[in-house]
C-alpha cells in the first residue's frame, strides 16, 4: 500500500471467493465448539455450556486446524484480499498445530490467563435483561463443575507430558480462585446484584440461581484445592520455561519471528530513551525535579484526582471520568483523522467485578446490540485514581486503541470474512496498536499536558521494560548490571520493575506475576508498537503524496493479522 496504483484490491468489490468458504467454514466450526467464544460474540449458541476443556477438546481443536488447511492448500486465491486471508491462516492455524505437536497447548496455569478465568469471565459478556437470559446463567452455574473437571485433566496431561507448570504460578491462581468464592467475592455480588431489565428475579428463579451459584463455588474450590495439593506436588521451582519454548511462544503472540537477543538489547534502549524523556518532562511539571519528585506533585495536585470507582452522589467516580474521556475523543477523531463506524461510536466504560488489578477491554457482539467495554478490576482498598496516568490507558482500551480497531473490523460484514473479522486475534499487532494509538494521541495534540505525556511516558517505560524483564528471565539472558547481573530471578526482576515503573504494589505484583508466568505475551506489546512504527514511516517515505488518515483507514480495513502478514499486506 505504498501508492495508489499498488493498493489492494478494494474490499467492497471482494466476492465471497472458495478461500472465504474455507475460512467461513472454520469459523463456523470453532464458534459451534466454543459457547465461551460464541458469548464473546454475543452469539446464542449452546449458552448454557461450556467449551471442552479436556485433552479431547484440545485434540479436536487441532484437527479443525488441520482440516481448515488442508482445505485451504486446496484453494486458488481471487485477489490480494485471499492471499492476506491465505497468509494469515496459514500462520495462525500452522502455528496451532506446531504448538500441540510440541504438547505446549495443555499447560494453562497462571494469574491471568487459563481456563478457570474463562470460565468464571464469561458472566462478564452473557446478557441479563430478562428471565430468561438468567435461566441460561444458571443452567451455566450448574456445568461449572464439569468444564473444571476437563482442565483439570488438561493439567494433568501436561505433567504427564513432562510440561510442568511453575509453582509460584500454581499458589498464585489458586489465590485468585479463593478471591472469586470468597465471602463477598465474585460469585457473592454477582448473586446479589441479579436482576432483569424489569425488577428483581422471580423467588423461584433467585433460588435456583442460588443454588447454581453454590455448585460453581464449590467446584472452583475443588479447582482450589487441586492445585495446592496434587498439581503444586508435581510443579516446578524453575520459573523460566527456556528459550525454546520461549520462541514458539513468542511467534504466537506476535506472528513474527525476531531475535530475541537482539530485542533484549533493543528492550534495554528503548527503555532508557524512554526515561530521558521522563526527565525532560519532569523539569518541565517543577523546575529542578527528578522524575519521581514530579510524580509526587502530580499525585498530590487536586486537578488530576477523582475518588471511587461509581456511582458517587455529588463526584466523578472513575467510571464515569473514563467514559466522559473516551466519548470525547470519538467526537474530536471522527471525521478529522480517523472515519469510526457508525456502530462502534459508542463504548462503555466499566468497572470489573474482580479485583486482580488488569485493565482490559472486550469487543462488541457481531451485531453491535453489545457495545464494546473498557474494564478496571480495580484491587481491594483502592479508591484513588490520578487521572495524569490514566488518560492514555482510555486512548489504549478505547478511541483509537482497541476499540477502534477491533470494531473497525467487526464493522466489515460485506468485505472481510467472519474469521478475518472476529477471529484472527494477534497480541502483536492488537497490542502493538494500542500502544501507537497512544503516541499517537500524544503527536494529534492531545497530550499537551505535562502531566498527561508524563502519564504516557510511566505506561510506555512499564512496557520497555517488561520487554527486558519477560525475554530475559525465561531465555536466560544476563540481568542488567542495574540488578546485580547474572542469573534473573523474582528479587531482581521485582527490583528491576520497581526500578523503572511507578505503581501501587498490589498493582506492581499483578504484573512481575503476568511476566513469570505468561512468557511472550507482554513484549508484544512494545514489538508491535515498533512494527506500525516502521510501517507508517516505510510507506510515507515511498509516497509522496502520504495522509496519515488515509494510512489508517486502509490499516484497520485489514482486520487483525499476524505481524509478517500485516507487514506484506502494507508493503507489497
Amino acid at each position: 500500500m505504498t501508492a495508489a496504483d499498488d493498493s489492494p484490491t478494494p474490499l467492497a468489490d471482494h466476492p465471497h471467493t472458495e478461500v472465504d468458504q474455507v475460512a467461513e467454514r472454520y469459523y463456523d466450526a470453532i464458534v459451534e465448539a466454543s459457547p465461551i467464544f460464541a458469548t464473546d460474540l454475543g452469539l446464542d449458541i449452546r449458552q448454557d455450556e461450556y467449551d471442552d476443556l479436556s485433552p479431547t477438546g484440545q485434540e479436536a481443536h487441532y484437527r479443525r486446524a488441520m482440516t481448515a488447511l488442508d482445505e485451504l492448500d486446496q484453494t486458488v486465491p481471487a485477489d490480494d484480499i485471499d492471499r492476506v486471508t491465505r497468509a494469515a491462516m496459514r500462520n495462525r492455524l500452522g502455528l496451532e498445530a506446531e504448538t500441540h505437536d510440541n504438547g505446549d497447548d495443555l499447560l494453562g496455569i497462571n494469574g491471568i490467563d487459563t481456563g478457570l478465568h474463562s470460565i468464571r469471565a464469561v458472566y462478564d459478556a452473557m446478557p441479563t435483561d430478562t428471565p430468561e437470559q438468567w435461566q441460561t446463567i444458571t443452567r451455566r452455574l450448574k456445568a461449572v463443575p464439569s468444564a473444571i473437571h476437563g482442565w483439570l485433566a488438561t493439567q494433568h496431561a501436561s505433567i504427564d507430558a513432562g510440561v510442568l507448570p511453575a509453582r509460584r504460578q500454581v499458589r498464585l491462581l489458586a489465590s485468585q480462585v479463593d478471591g472469586w468464592i470468597t465471602t463477598g467475592g465474585f460469585f457473592d455480588t454477582y448473586l446479589a446484584g441479579a436482576t432483569t431489565a424489569d425488577g428483581p428475579l422471580p423467588d423461584g428463579l433467585h433460588s435456583d440461581l442460588a443454588d447454581a451459584v453454590e455448585i460453581a463455588k464449590e467446584a472452583y474450590a475443588g479447582a482450589a484445592a487441586a492445585l495446592r495439593t496434587d498439581i503444586e506436588a508435581q510443579a516446578t521451582d524453575e520459573d523460566a520455561v527456556g528459550i525454546q519454548r520461549y520462541r514458539l511462544a513468542s511467534r504466537e503472540f506476535l506472528g513474527s519471528t525476531v531475535d530475541l537477543a537482539e530485542t533484549y538489547r533493543w528492550g534495554q534502549e528503548e527503555l532508557a530513551r524512554i526515561e530521558e524523556m521522563q526527565r525532560e518532562t519532569a523539569s518541565r511539571i517543577r523546575p529542578g525535579a527528578n522524575v519521581a519528585q514530579a510524580m509526587e506533585a502530580l499525585d498530590a495536585d487536586p486537578a488530576y484526582q477523582i475518588h471511587g470507582t461509581a456511582d458517587i452522589p455529588g463526584t466523578v467516580a472513575l467510571k464515569e471520568w473514563m467514559q466522559a474521556r473516551a466519548d470525547e475523543a470519538i467526537t474530536a477523531l471522527d471525521g478529522t483523522h480517523f472515519d469510526i463506524p457508525a456502530p462502534a461510536r459508542r463504548i462503555e466504560g466499566m468497572i470489573a467485578p474482580t479485583h486482580d488489578g488488569g485493565v482490559f477491554y472486550t469487543g462488541p457482539s457481531d451485531d453491535f446490540s453489545r457495545p464494546g467495554r473498557m474494564w478496571w478490576a480495580v484491587p481491594e482498598g483502592v479508591d484513588t485514581f490520578t487521572t495524569w496516568r490514566e488518560l492514555t490507558t482510555v486512548y489504549h482500551e478505547g478511541v483509537p486503541g482497541h476499540h477502534l480497531q477491533i470494531s473497525s473490523a467487526i464493522a466489515q460484514h460485506d468485505q472481510l470474512n467472519s474469521w478475518r473479522r472476529n477471529a484472527c486475534w494477534t497480541s502483536g499487532h492488537g497490542e502493538g496498536w494500542a500502544l501507537y494509538a497512544e503516541w499517537l494521541m500524544r503527536d494529534l495534540g492531545f497530550m499537551g499536558d505535562s502531566g498527561h505525556l508524563m502519564g504516557l511516558l510511566d505506561g510506555q517505560s512499564m512496557r520497555a521494560a517488561r520487554v527486558v524483564l519477560d525475554i530475559g528471565l525465561h531465555c536466560g539472558f544476563d540481568a542488567p548490571a542495574e540488578v546485580g547481573g547474572g542469573v534473573w530471578n523474582w528479587d531482581k526482576a521485582w527490583t528491576f520493575f520497581n526500578n523503572h515503573v511507578s505503581m501501587d504494589e498490589g498493582s506492581a505484583r499483578f504484573e512481575v506475576n503476568r511476566y513469570f508466568g505468561w512468557p511472550g505475551q507482554a513484549p508484544a506489546y512494545k514489538l508491535g508498537e515498533r512494527t506500525w512504527m516502521e510501517l507508517r514511516d516505510a510507506v510515507r517515505a515511498a509516497d509522496p503524496g502520504f495522509n496519515l488518515k488515509d494510512f489508517h483507514t486502509r490499516a484497520l480495513a485489514l482486520g487483525g493479522l499476524p505481524l509478517d502478514v500485516l507487514r506484506s499486506a502494507i508493503l507489497s
